[in-house]
């Protein structure tokens, strides 16, 4: 699937980065699921052909330690979107640890190459979307939805993608091609991050990113307190 890192930001990557993991079988509904199925189908296939194929070349030719370093870069200006975020949600402390690290990795950093805010006790946060902060304002997540090249999402998500593009700092370069290469390589990193990370995959794949979709937005609304669907215990 051709995903941004906010469809993003943790799909089967979410995997790795919580503190269970999930598999297919949840009874989640899916009142569109004979649509979604068929997007799945298209996106999944213009992965295959076209963004898989340039992000294991990406892999291949860029060693370990710029990789992660371009990784941390891309993360760094999503620390703009989380800090907004957070004090939309009233999160003043994490603000304040989101923005330090935001002024610390882009300057010190160098634009975000080093996480040097992480050796200053600022740790990294799972991250806060304009979907969070619907959700924790009340509105509810709607049906499951699967967007063309964006992929997994849901009613109350989807609108929000516009809402965090505009905090997306590369949104601010003028000169066009460069804010496309930028937007580009955005997609390659993220999607080279996840090909480790798709061996994860149980059962029909449709479901299982489904379902992992699902519960990590509903850990990342609740801020890791949510019942878990798959018999674990809850996330704390």
């Amino acid at each position: 699937m051709l995903i941004e890192r906010r469809a993003l930001k943790g799909l089967l990557l979410a995997v790795l980065l919580s503190p269970g993991v999930v598999v297919a079988g949840s009874d989640q509904e899916d009142p569109l699921e004979s649509y979604n199925r068929v997007m799945f189908s298209f996106n999944d296939k213009a992965d295959h052909w076209v963004l898989k194929p340039v992000a294991k070349g990406y892999r291949y030719v860029m060693p370990d330690f710029f990789e992660r370093g371009v990784s941390r870069m891309f993360s760094n200006l999503g620390e703009v979107l989380n800090v907004a975020n957070d004090l939309l949600q009233g999160k003043v402390g994490q603000a304040g640890n989101d923005g330090g690290r935001l002024l610390i990795n882009s300057t010190i950093g160098i634009a975000g190459f080093f996480d040097v805010a992480k050796h200053a006790g600022l740790e990294r946060s799972d991250g806060e979307d304009f979907g969070q902060t619907f959700g924790v304002w009340g509105v509810g997540e709607g049906a499951y939805v699967v967007l063309p090249f964006l992929g997994p999402s849901t009613l109350r998500d989807a609108p929000s993608l516009l809402l965090d593009s505009v905090f997306n700092p590369i949104g601010e370069v003028d000169h066009v091609p460069t804010r496309n290469q930028l937007y580009g390589a955005r997609v390659v990193s993220v999607r080279a991050d996840l090909l480790e990370a798709e061996k994860l995959v149980k059962g029909d794949k449709y479901t299982f990113v489904k379902d992992v979709y699902l519960q990590r937005r509903q850990f990342l609304v609740n801020d890791g307190d949510v019942e878990d669907d798959f018999g674990d215990d809850d996330y704390n």
